[in-house]
């Protein structure tokens, strides 16, 4: 089996990673760099540009370029190059397409499959059009790994014997994700992440552009149009002059022609680091919202974190530095190139895949970055308003996981239900992502409230199985959601869902369970009323606790359950030896 190369797929740019002697190790392009733009270009002779070239020619011809592309993955908006539409992911595919060349002559040997990276807040769409991309690029992606977590695992690999709590800030060109995690004895454990898709270093040099044309009394959005040589001129110099800052407190911006030339007469305008702090305050404070969002879901204040790691080439501005150091007071650190960790974490990760020996001592957990569950109705006095969102996986649980929601049926007699799967945090549907359907048949007629169980379980390679069970008829309904893997084969896949099985718990079906259950029900109408409501709230807890399927929590609600029979003076393994006819 070849080698699995580990992609970070950027929206500014993109780099590969392999593991050779038990470490990590970048794969130049053939420019020599490891470093290659996001950028595809096409010239007059149909000839297509990847990279450094492309990148020269998006300055003199923009239209026969297209950039950014990674931030309208999973949506339907096509960019138009040269004449001739493209989407996102086939644009990201010859991106892709590129770095799988540059690795195969790097190893002397053909390379086929991959782990790419993603912004931790992708949605289900995203992810499934960068696993597009590496499909039309060749390449069979064995894993899609968040950004920050890719991050943290190079951190961990060389920081393995360390015990700490961190939190990784990963600022790219085109998007901005937070992670909170815990190393420790080589194990590295997602708790939390957030962010945003839309935010990054392209958006602090659009601010600098907007800025400049403001000046001039020019509109970016309509100068785009009208003017767009001079744009791309002036955005290029607008990026040098960002980039000027992350060493300097001042520098000058030259503003092209129209048609985007410069002269001895071109006017110049200063920039200076406060002045770009000002014209950046509402991208800045929307940095912090993620950061709150991570460290409430965490329930963690940011003086326990004891490392804050800075991940992507735009955090090199000193306005994002003094915003992150003041809100945790302490320096971040960025000991390794920040461009560079990601592809590292991701050569790593296709490393664990491939059960190198070098990382036979770590282990890595994460976590659900958004959350699942299923569409539900509510009655209003005699109206019934549908549209509602019931999460039974929240966001930021561990995986893999398996849980279950109890739900019931709206009318009497109501004989199936179509079980809707979202993804998303909103209270309502609508503003949530669709996932998939399941029809429920064969409800037994009955009035309303009919108990229906449904059970989520979701693992690492983004395979989400829901079931559904009807307590009255014993039927069970299944459906294998696998926008996140299609590109597993039957067996494969067949493999994943049938590991999936263990991490179900049922106690309800315990016949030990069940017992206690009559058992406390029994005694609930025997024991003096005073203690009545404190025996019904320990076997509320226990009953919820079986419907979860959560281990840990049911193996509590169990000894809390055993605890208050105990302190009511309820010897209840005496009471199950005595016999059932002996109350």
């Amino acid at each position: 089996m070849g080698q699995i190369i580990g992609i970070d797929l950027g929206t500014t740019n993109s780099l590969s990673a392999v593991f050779l002697d038990g470490k990590p190790v970048l794969i130049p392009n053939a420019m020599g760099s490891f470093l290659t733009p996001s950028i595809v270009g096409v010239l007059d002779d149909g000839q297509l540009l990847v990279g450094s070239p492309a990148k020269e020619l998006r300055v003199t011809r923009p239209e026969r370029c297209a950039s950014t592309f990674k931030r309208y993955m999973g949506t339907a908006r096509v960019s138009t190059v040269a004449g001739k539409e493209y989407s996102s992911p086939e644009l990201s595919s010859l991106v892709l397409k590129s770095l799988k060349h540059d690795a195969e002559e790097f190893l002397g040997e053909e390379v086929t499959e991959a782990v790419i990276t993603v912004p931790a807040y992708f949605n289900d769409h995203q992810r499934k059009a960068t696993r597009r991309a590496g499909e039309i690029a060749g390449l069979k992606v064995r894993r899609i790994i968040n950004e920050p977590t890719a991050a943290a695992l190079t951190y961990g690999f060389h920081d393995r014997d360390s015990d700490k709590k961190l939190i990784v800030i990963d600022l790219g060109g085109g998007t901005f994700d937070v992670t909170l995690m815990e190393i420790f004895e080589g194990t590295l454990e997602i708790i939390s992440t957030a962010g945003e898709s839309f935010l990054g270093g392209e958006d602090f040099t659009d601010r600098l552009v907007a800025t400049v044309l403001n000046k001039l009394g020019k509109e970016l959005e309509i100068a785009e149009v009208k003017h767009p040589l001079l744009v791309s001129r002036l955005r290029q110099e607008c990026e040098t002059a960002k980039c000027t800052l992350f060493h300097q407190d001042s520098t000058l911006i030259r503003v092209p022609d129209e048609s985007g030339t410069y002269d001895d007469n071109s006017p110049k305008i200063k920039m200076t680091r406060e002045n770009f702090a000002k014209v950046s305050t509402r991208l800045i404070d929307r940095l912090k919202k993620p950061i709150g969002k991570v460290l409430r879901d965490a329930d963690c204040m940011p003086q326990e974190i004891d490392d804050v790691i800075f991940v992507g080439g735009a955090t090199r501005m000193q306005i994002v530095n003094e915003c992150v150091a003041e809100y945790f007071k302490k320096p971040p650190l960025s000991s390794i190139n920040p461009d560079e960790v990601v592809g590292l974490g991701a050569a790593i990760q296709a490393a664990l895949i491939s059960d190198d020996a070098a990382v036979d001592d770590m282990v890595m957990t994460d976590v659900c970055p958004f959350t699942l569950g299923v569409e539900t109705a509510k009655k209003f006095g005699q109206q019934v308003m549908d549209g509602y969102y019931v999460p039974v996986i929240h966001r930021n649980t561990t995986i893999p996981v398996s849980k279950e929601e109890l739900f019931s049926t709206m009318y009497a007699n109501q004989a199936e239900v179509n079980l809707k799967i979202f993804q998303g945090e909103s209270r309502r549907v609508k503003d949530n992502l669709l996932l998939g359907e399941l029809r429920i048949t064969g409800i037994p007629p009955g009035p309303e409230g009919q108990p229906v169980q449904v059970r989520f379980t979701y693992d690492l390679n983004g395979i989400l199985e829901v079931e559904a069970y009807v307590t009255g008829s014993g039927h069970k309904f299944q459906t294998v959601l696998t926008q996140h893997a299609q590109d597993l084969s039957t067996g494969e896949l067949e493999d994943a869902v049938e590991k999936m099985q263990a991490l179900k718990f049922y106690p309800r079906d315990d016949l030990r369970n069940q017992r206690l259950v009559l058992f406390c029900e029994r005694m609930v109408g025997e024991i003096s009323p005073m203690h009545r409501e404190q025996l019904e709230m320990a076997l509320d807890y226990f009953e919820h606790a079986m419907s979860s399927g959560e281990k840990e929590e049911f193996e509590s609600a169990h000894e809390r359950l055993l605890i208050t029979l105990s302190t009511l003076g309820i010897d209840y393994e005496e009471e199950q030896e005595s016999g059932p006819n002996d109350a």
